[in-house]
């Protein structure tokens, strides 16, 4: 990992909870306190404040992960694959890259299966993976074969010129649209989400109105960063939580609506266990052509039958 310049200066420690969000704030100073990270190739401390172009390296001891991950026939739905790297519309459920809790039966075992060749940038847990989708998020995921691939999406990702486009669908009525501009970092009150911290991460979230219902709202949304859980946390933050989200109020707000939708409202939560977000569209430029890819998802079905039912008077 490299250090950007609006990273500077956060704690060793903080700056790496934002990058491994499956490992706990006193693993990772352990980690740091055994030697197993690394800036520059130098030990640090967990209080070390970070340097923008700072080059951090992180080794998990291997006893806290398989050996060597096994390829999983697991069924795939590639948006688009050549020689380089590959498009996969991710079903919701699956996890994108083994950790604590999910050995098994991740995208990267699929992709075990699917490729001859992965990007080893990430290490042994994550090659390919250039960047991530929540567990229960649905949508366009770019994998990068080559290590050259990688670096070259990596770098389109740093400087903000791949496109990454979501639907979704919100409690309440949005008025207009607009940008949400808060920083977020790891909650205190729990380490497994985030929230919007004053010593967080810029994070960047543009959304637009679409269609309309009594106590929902749909939105299109446009990634300006990508920080962990962004669209969810921003959305709370709002005032609208992601639909159906179970870890950020999408799920317990039916006492907040109207009387005569309150029986509608549950209605509707029955019809997707998870939070209604879906990546549908993604741009980049191709790091070895130069052509620049873009892609559409189509809905899921869930979220299908969700805006139908939603429609329905």
């Amino acid at each position: 990992m490299v250090v950007a310049d609006e990273e500077e200066k956060q704690r060793l420690d903080l700056y790496l909870s934002g990058y491994l969000p499956d490992l706990s704030r006193s693993r990772i100073q352990q980690l740091i306190q055994e030697g197993a990270v690394r800036i520059d190739g130098g030990a640090v401390k967990p209080s070390y404040r970070v340097r923008a172009g700072d080059c951090v390296a992180v080794e998990i001891p291997k006893a806290h992960f398989p050996l060597e991950l096994q390829a999983e026939s697991i069924p795939l739905s590639v948006a688009y694959e050549d020689g380089h790297l590959l498009v996969v519309d991710k079903a919701a459920g699956m996890v994108v890259h083994p950790a604590p809790g999910s050995w098994s039966g991740t995208l990267v075992h699929a992709l075990l299966a699917h490729c001859d060749d992965l990007s080893g940038i990430n290490g042994v847990l994550r090659p390919g993976i250039v960047h991530r989708l929540d567990r229960n998020t649905s949508g366009l995921l770019v994998v990068a074969k080559s290590d050259a691939a990688h670096r070259h999406l990596a770098a389109q990702l740093e400087s903000r010129t791949v496109s990454r486009g979501y639907t979704t669908l919100v409690w309440g009525r949005v008025e207009e649209s607009g940008a949400i501009d808060a920083p977020i970092g790891r909650s205190a009150r729990d380490r497994k989400k985030m929230g919007v911290r004053a010593d967080g991460r810029r994070a960047v979230t543009h959304y637009a109105v679409g269609e309309e219902f009594a106590f929902l709202t749909q939105l299109d949304l446009r990634l300006e960063t990508g920080r962990t859980h962004q669209i969810r946390v921003h959305l709370q933050h709002l005032g609208h939580p992601v639909f159906g989200d179970p870890d950020y109020s999408g799920r317990s707000l039916v006492r907040g609506v109207a009387q005569q939708h309150r029986r509608r409202a549950e209605e509707l939560l029955a019809l997707i266990p998870r939070q209604a977000l879906h990546a549908r569209h993604l741009g980049f430029v191709h790091p070895i052509t130069g052509e620049r890819i873009e892609l559409e998802s189509p809905l899921p079905e869930n979220m299908t039958r969700l805006f139908e039912a939603a429609r329905r008077p």
